[in-house]
């Protein structure tokens, strides 16, 4: 790790943990964090999530895990150049779509939808309690007793949250405030822009590999268009494959590179001296520059309405929402849970506590587990076209 700017968060000046640890000799906390996640089955899970292709599409499209290598590949780049803190922006990169259902965004819907009555579903919300509550391995506590830095990451890593409606993060004791109204550190900032260099990069990437758009559909697209020319231009007679591959990898350099200088400028002329600075400073300091950002906004537009709008990708969309919905309709209705779910059911007698026992088991799945108890519920297998 470089020397650290003042701004960054030093792991020798962390918030410390909500449990007692001992030190290690050969890590400092925000690289134990880090290593925590990797290790966790939540991780491990991400494997066999969607992302924007459904799991059984095919073995070379990304999946949440593959996304989360990517984006915190992405954060370190960002904060090794900004002299931050590399560990703490890898750990909260790794760890920011474990909360994820399982069939993407789909998934989510469904789960919010259905969590309305008890308090609603959100995958920020979510990744925190699967870090604080729900993974458990360690003998003397509940979770993965990650630092406050990287806690608050999590939370706050697109930002504030907001104070109407009221998020419940009564699950986080109170003399572990996360400050959720201010800023979240740069670390965490990088993280969270890593994440929409990342998707949007490789979301043309898996859109031209399933044949829902051609390179030469992104020519009149602000950012990527002059990109495609070049390529193109420089080897007309490479195969599409190549080409894609070298479209991406110009994407995220030219993206990175905006995001350093704008974000090095943002800096100094906020005059922020220490990560206390950054959190009260009222504005997100890790960003693009109005020309780039507003060209990622067309440039979103355009993978929406051809991408994650097409009939290849929607007709299975549709179905997978249906799965989470029935899942979580036969739960609440008695369906027979697994193991400890059961045993945690058999415990709960408030309507809310139940509903979010179950969004936590929905989350938790990864999509052939989620179509296999549909699959045992229902008898009968979903067809997604």
């Amino acid at each position: 790790m470089s020397e650290l700017a003042p701004y960054a968060c030093d792991p020798a000046d962390s918030r410390g943990r909500l449990y007692e640890a001992s030190a290690s000799p050969t890590r400092s906390a925000h690289q134990r964090d880090r290593d925590r996640i990797i290790h966790s089955t939540a991780f491990r899970r991400l494997q066999h999530k969607t992302q924007v292709f459904l799991h059984h599409e095919g073995s070379h499209y990304r999946t949440r895990l593959t996304h989360s290598l990517e984006v915190s590949q992405i954060a370190r780049s960002i904060a090794r150049y900004l002299h931050l803190n590399e560990d703490l922006a890898e750990a909260v990169a790794l760890a920011h779509d474990l909360g994820h259902t399982p069939f993407g965004h789909a998934g989510e819907r469904a789960l919010n939808f259905a969590m309305e009555p008890f308090g609603g579903f959100d995958h920020n919300l979510q990744a925190l309690r699967t870090v604080t509550i729900l993974e458990n391995r360690y003998a003397d506590h509940d979770g993965m007793n990650l630092t406050w830095e990287t806690l608050e990451g999590i939370l706050k890593h697109n930002g504030p949250i907001p104070e109407d409606p009221p998020v419940n993060l009564s699950f986080i004791p109170e003399e572990f405030d996360l400050e959720p109204f201010t800023h979240a550190g740069l670390e965490a900032q990088a993280a969270a822009i890593a994440d929409d260099v990342a998707y949007n990069a490789h979301d043309i990437d898996d859109a031209v590999r399933a044949g829902l758009i051609s390179p030469d559909a992104l020519q009149d697209v602000p950012l990527v268009g002059p990109i495609v020319l070049e390529v193109t231009e420089r080897w007309p007679e490479a195969s599409r494959t190549r080409i894609t591959h070298e479209i991406q990898r110009r994407l995220i350099t030219t993206t990175i590179e905006d995001i350093i200088e704008t974000s090095s400028e943002a800096i100094r002329q906020s005059v922020v001296k220490t990560p206390t600075d950054v959190r009260s400073a009222g504005e997100t300091l890790i960003r693009f520059s109005p020309e780039v950002a507003a060209a990622v906004g067309e440039l979103k537009s355009f993978l929406f309405a051809n991408v994650y709008r097409a009939p290849e990708v929607m007709t299975p969309v549709a179905e997978s929402e249906k799965v989470v919905a029935a899942l979580f309709t036969a739960y609440m209705r008695g369906g027979d849970l697994p193991g400890q779910w059961a045993e945690k059911l058999a415990e709960t007698y408030d309507e809310r506590a139940k509903a979010r026992a179950i969004s936590d088991f929905i989350a938790g799945m990864t999509d052939p587990y989620a179509l296999d108890e549909y699959e045992r519920l229902f008898d009968a297998r979903p067809e997604f076209g």
